[in-house]
């Protein structure tokens, strides 16, 4: 009797679990200590530890995430998506969002106790094909990000690549122009628009949860179509209000706020000005986004920080290197200062919150 006990409580440990797709209902085996899980039949990402439904409304039996103790592993309330591309081999490759992505996810783990495996990312180097920051896989992890999310949630959206604009056809947009973000395929597959961020991980957000946005590329100032945008010069809220009379974009209860790298007209740059390896100025330093520099720094420099501290920040220290690139004597070194950091970080939100609430993800 004792060795059947024993052989049974064996096979009742080691038994695989499985658990059904919420998008397409296929089987998927479930590591013992895994978090996420990719369903490899229609590229979906599903995280085990909480309780999910299909588009149809069809429960799924991965309910909750026990061990073989039998105690149930703590619900994260804390996901990231983090986004780099460096458009590798082509003629406009970025050299410094890979260090981008690497720092943030050191920032967000260090200073915010996001936990490793609530962090995904996208960038060229990660061995996973769906882990390649292509246009599907990049609206895939966004969907990820917002799935199943409750009240508490802390997500995190960080982009690091390039930006650009397209015209806008639907009559939402003062300036005339849909802001775009760009996958590495975007060449054949199209860009991001700024319509369909919000449509993905905006509008669903609901009460209770927080989203933040950390957009480093060109023409980024409204990338999320979000209502209010801070103006840092009349230190105030104003709202994006459509031409078109269309009522303003929001979430379903919840916050979202967007920091981004410059003005819809502006563009960003990728910079070695902030390089820490070496101080000689014509040394090959490593490279990273004016922006991603700043908004840590500001962070990290400053315990209590405020949203609209970290705003201020980075705006000043923009204007200061551009009044230390104006010094130098040689023309091509003035031109580089001057063309690279002529850009002017941006806040924007769902709600006209108190810009000097301290900063927290």
């Amino acid at each position: 009797m004792a060795s059947m006990s024993e052989n049974f409580l064996k096979k009742r440990t080691t038994t695989k679990r499985v658990i059904q797709c919420s998008k397409c209902s296929s089987n998927i085996e479930v590591p013992p200590t895994a978090q996420t899980i990719h369903c490899r039949q229609c590229n979906t990402y599903i995280l085990v530890s909480r309780a999910s439904r299909s588009i149809s409304g069809n429960p799924l039996v991965m309910s909750k995430q026990v061990t073989n103790s039998g105690a149930t592993q703590p619900r994260l309330n804390k996901r990231a998506l983090l986004c780099g591309v460096s458009y590798r081999g082509l003629k406009y490759r970025l050299r410094g969002t890979i260090n981008d992505v690497k720092r943030m996810q050191q920032f967000l783990t260090n200073r915010f106790n996001f936990p490793k495996q609530s962090i995904r990312i996208l960038t060229e180097d990660q061995p996973k094909e769906e882990d390649t920051p292509t246009r599907k896989n990049i609206e895939n992890a966004l969907r990820w990000l917002v799935e199943d999310c409750q009240s508490g949630d802390s997500l995190v959206f960080y982009f690091s690549g390039h930006g650009l604009r397209q015209p806008d056809f639907n009559g939402d947009e003062n300036d005339g122009f849909d802001e775009t973000l760009c996958p590495v395929d975007f060449s054949k597959e199209g860009m991001i628009l700024d319509n369909d961020i919000n449509s993905i991980i905006v509008k669903p957000l609901p009460a209770g949860v927080k989203l933040h946005a950390i957009i480093d590329a060109c023409h980024s100032g409204t990338i999320l179509d979000l209502h209010y945008i801070y103006k840092i010069k009349s230190n105030k809220w104003e709202e994006d209000v459509a031409p078109s009379g269309r009522p303003p974009k929001g979430t379903s209860g919840g916050l979202a706020i967007c920091f981004s790298a410059c003005a819809d007209s502006q563009r960003a740059v990728d910079t070695s000005i902030f390089s820490e390896k070496s101080k000689h100025i014509f040394a090959r330093k490593d490279m990273y986004g004016a922006m991603t520099t700043l908004f840590i720094r500001a962070v990290e420099s400053h315990s209590n920080i405020t949203y609209v501290g970290i705003l201020e920040f980075m705006n000043e220290e923009c204007e200061a290197m551009n009044i230390r690139g104006r010094c130098f004597n040689r023309p091509s070194l003035r031109r580089m200062f001057n063309r690279g950091l002529l850009q002017e970080p941006q806040l924007s939100s769902s709600k006209d919150f108190d810009v000097d609430e301290k900063f927290e993800l």
